[in-house]
């Protein structure tokens, strides 16, 4: 079922609805409508006021639901889901799986919010969604024993990630190390993995996307003030086919549910070899700023544990974790 906001269902056909129908329909005043809107707007949805007809959203939005992403996994998946919540906003529905409850191990449970007001991205920078412009989601998958190659679970979940968007028609979408999703250089999806337990298990994995599906000039700018890198929308990869927020949930589950399940036995080498292929940074001049400082280098593609390689004047270096930029060179 869909946890939309109850206004937001209404106006989620991008047709006009007068103040006087939407007060009715959800037992307010009409000043208490208005403010709804403006609380909306807060979240980032465009809703246009027009005079004389009432409030319409700027673009018509497909709301997420639980049912329809259920029905849409495989067999498979569906057989080992423990659950699909779906909800209109929380702070993180990373941080939502991991105060839950933990699933028996062979199962997962999937988070699902129209909006976060606290999505994580690198470096402690906040991910910016507006409300309904893109997917945030989490699941939670425990292992009976920590599988091997586990630093390498996020690389592993982004190229499942990068099979769901081919999946769903999406090209030129690439890999850059250690877990982001690009089109063009620009920031498509981010992943990120929080992991609790003991190693001897069990041992839960939450695994969390923010995924823009369109890019409005308040994001663009949000990011920019940040300092992070420039965002991009789904919607520039699928030349203009509409986004099937649903369909392309349903995808990316089904794929990381595969990851997971392929993941505990195989480890990354099962992976190593598609994320080669999308590997966004491979021959770039690059810096990376880590834990043990800043450096400088040429991407030469990852190690069979999922490294970096970085070459440099020193040689050939592995990098385990840090902050890449790519240079430009005069």
């Amino acid at each position: 079922m869909s946890a939309g906001d109850p206004l937001v269902r209404i106006l989620a056909d991008g047709e006009p609805h007068s103040g006087a129908a939407l007060a009715a329909a959800l037992g307010i005043t009409r000043s208490g409508v208005w403010k709804q809107v403006q609380r909306l707007a807060g979240l980032g949805l465009n809703i246009e006021a027009q005079a004389g007809r009432g409030y319409r959203l700027a673009t018509p939005l497909e709301l997420l639901d639980g049912d329809a992403i259920l029905t849409a996994l495989s067999s498979q998946a569906r057989a080992s889901c423990a659950g699909i919540e779906i909800v209109s906003v929380t702070g993180s529905t990373s941080a939502d799986l991991l105060a839950a409850p933990t699933p028996v191990a062979g199962t997962w449970r999937a988070r699902l919010a129209e909006y976060q007001a606290l999505g994580r991205g690198r470096r402690g920078r906040l991910w910016h969604s507006p409300y309904g412009s893109g997917l945030c989601l989490s699941l939670a998958w425990v292992y009976a024993s920590a599988p091997r190659d586990l630093p390498a679970l996020s690389l592993a979940l982004g190229v499942g990630a990068h099979r769901a968007l081919e999946a769903a028609g999406a090209r030129g979408v690439a890999l850059k190390w250690p877990n982001d999703v690009v089109l063009g250089g620009a920031k498509l999806a981010g992943i990120l993995v929080d992991v609790d337990g003991d190693s001897r298990g069990p041992l839960r994995v939450v695994a969390g996307i923010g995924l823009n599906l369109a890019v409005p000039p308040a994001l663009a700018g949000a990011v920019a003030a940040e300092g992070g890198l420039a965002p991009a929308g789904l919607d520039a990869a699928l030349a203009g086919r509409p986004v099937a927020r649903n369909a392309l949930a349903a995808g990316l589950l089904g794929a990381w549910v595969e990851v997971l399940q392929s993941f505990a036995g195989a480890g990354f080498v099962a992976f190593a070899d598609g994320w080669r292929r999308q590997d966004f940074l491979f021959g770039r001049a690059v810096t990376i700023t880590g834990p043990d400082g800043t450096r400088a280098g040429v991407a030469r593609g990852i190690a069979a544990d999922g490294a970096l390689l970085i070459e440099s004047r020193d040689g050939l270096a592995s990098v385990y974790a840090g902050d890449v930029t790519v240079r430009e060179v005069a």
